[in-house]
């Protein structure tokens, strides 16, 4: 297994090949307007050169040069180097040699000359986007397996470990063995998963996606969203830190403003990172157009797109208060954390320019309505009291910060069983709160 996962290039490298001057020109001239750097070789033996000292992205290639033509040169650039996105560029009706460069070089696509700029354009950004999503696909797959190792390393050296926090682990796994039976045959399953792999990165996460995605739901439904788009609402909640899952475990730990220059520009591209990831899950498309625009600001300054007021999303608008409420408590978003109730007021103050006026009146309407009825539709009891059939009324989160079982499960002999269990192996006295009926 590689050490070192793929990272994203803040520009991406393109190489023209062609023996006129020219064509060469007329490229260089379209897509350096574009933010590429740019390479030129005239001639398929120059071009080589370039590759093995350079990393490129894409090469365009004409068809026709002498010595070694456009087949001949894609075919060594698959060998050299196979991530290298080919395109052919051929000027004449030759379809021998076209059906040659794909079948040995392997091309995305060939394009004719004269070619449109708009088309080679659409072309060339299609081809580079298509290879990001494919290398940001490996580098999770490289990820999770990396984790896979640790969690298999943590298994084998247990006398070796933090005694406290492996036992507390395997408690935890214990539980979600339990849950994963009702549970395996629901699309929510997967999406579970994938939200739990920021929080097992950081236990001050613990609970922080299910607590984002809950209070988006209920915001989507009061200012009168439907039911499947406050479901949409909900799954992007859920999934909204799924761009983070390649930062560093310092990363995780600073407040957004006390980031550095470097460290900001790295996370301000989270965002887009979870679109790409998720984009290929055609159930998850519209959840994830929600994840690249929650952390746009109603008056324009957020990021990344830096859009304004009703071009905004309307699901994203509210996923970012739901976010920011929880971020400001557990200091994500400010150096010092704030109380639930300065965070109301937090949020109160950005009304109309951080957030959409809308949604902070809604959001201030169902924090008043949940705080008068609270006490009247919870009971908090001890592990004891517990019978078959009762429901979790909030995530029932360990003195580490685990999330043992999450708000709205229904308890079973089996569960009370195994939370009298943990709490007799721990050492510690559970607070279960349970939903009261009616």
């Amino acid at each position: 297994m590689t050490d070192s996962l793929p990272e994203f290039q803040t520009q991406q490298n393109l190489l023209f090949v062609d023996d006129e001057p020219n064509i060469l020109a007329a490229l260089k001239r379209l897509f350096r307007s574009q933010g590429y750097q740019i390479f030129t070789a005239e001639s398929g033996a120059q071009g080589l050169e370039i590759i093995a000292q350079h990393k490129i992205d894409l090469v365009i290639s004409d068809m026709r040069m002498p010595e070694m033509n456009g087949a001949q040169f894609l075919e060594k650039v698959r060998m050299a180097s196979p991530d290298t996105v080919r395109i052919l560029l051929t000027g004449f009706a030759d379809i021998s040699s076209t059906v040659d460069a794909i079948n040995k070089g392997q091309i995305y696509r060939y394009i004719s000359k004269p070619w449109e700029d708009n088309d080679i354009s659409i072309s060339v950004r299609y081809a580079l986007e298509q290879k990001q999503m494919a290398l940001e696909k490996i580098r999770l797959e490289a990820l999770i397996r990396k984790q896979n190792e640790e969690l298999k390393d943590l298994n084998s050296n247990l006398e070796a470990k933090v005694k406290s926090r492996t036992e507390e682990l395997r408690q935890a796994m214990g539980f979600l063995e339990v849950a994963h039976d009702k549970l395996k045959k629901s699309f929510f399953t997967s999406i579970s998963i994938f939200s739990n792999l920021m929080e097992l990165r950081e236990t001050s996460m613990a609970g922080h996606s299910r607590r984002v995605a809950d209070l988006a739901r209920r915001l989507a439904l009061r200012i009168g969203m439907s039911d499947t788009e406050a479901q949409e609402v909900m799954i992007a909640g859920l999934l909204h830190d799924i761009g983070k899952i390649g930062f560093p475990d310092y990363l995780l730990n600073k407040s957004f403003n006390t980031l550095s220059s470097e460290e900001r520009e790295a996370v301000v591209k989270h965002p887009v990172v979870g679109q790409n990831a998720l984009m290929s899950l055609e159930q998850l498309n519209g959840a994830a157009i929600l994840i690249r625009s929650h952390h746009e600001r109603f008056d324009g300054l957020g990021y990344p797109d830096g859009l304004a007021g009703l071009a905004i999303p309307l699901g994203a608008r509210v996923l970012m208060i739901a976010n920011e409420y929880e971020s400001v408590q557990l200091g994500h978003l400010l150096a010092s954390r704030m109380s639930a109730q300065e965070a109301q007021h937090f949020i109160q103050q950005g009304r109309g320019t951080r957030y959409d006026p809308q949604i902070v009146d809604a959001f201030i309407a169902h924090m008043s309505a949940r705080d008068d009825q609270v006490k009247d539709r919870e009971l908090a009891i001890r592990s004891n009291q517990l019978k078959r059939g009762m429901i979790l009324s909030r995530d029932l989160v360990s003195r580490g910060g685990w999330v043992l079982l999450a708000k709205e499960y229904e308890m079973t002999d089996a569960l009370i069983e195994q939370l009298q269990k943990y709490e007799k192996s721990d050492g510690h006295t559970l607070t279960i709160y349970i939903r009261l009926k009616g």
